[in-house]
């Protein structure tokens, strides 16, 4: 038999608590299913699912499109540039 050594992760409460119940419901119990993604991890040599960065907002199409419009229609003189104003946070 291999030794055996323990992964200790901090999860949130609810978190945890629904995993669990997940895992009983497939007839595993958590450290079944955390073996279960160590080991696809070394098989795989990857995270064995897509992990994405939600895309900042201000980089949407709409808005670059929107900003691009702006800036030319600065250059163009329509519109007034002014300092940056600073709203205090209340």
């Amino acid at each position: 038999m291999m030794a055996q050594a323990t992964i200790t992760a901090r999860v949130d409460a609810n978190d945890k608590i629904e995993f669990d119940a997940f895992c009983s419901n497939v007839g595993l119990n958590t450290s079944t299913a955390i073996n279960i993604f160590v080991k696809a991890v070394l098989r795989e040599k990857r995270i064995p699912f897509d992990i994405a960065q939600t895309p900042d907002p201000f980089f949407t199409e709409p808005n670059l499109s929107h900003v691009k419009k702006s800036v030319q229609e600065l250059r163009a003189g329509k519109g007034t540039a002014h300092e940056l104003i600073e709203v205090e946070d209340e």
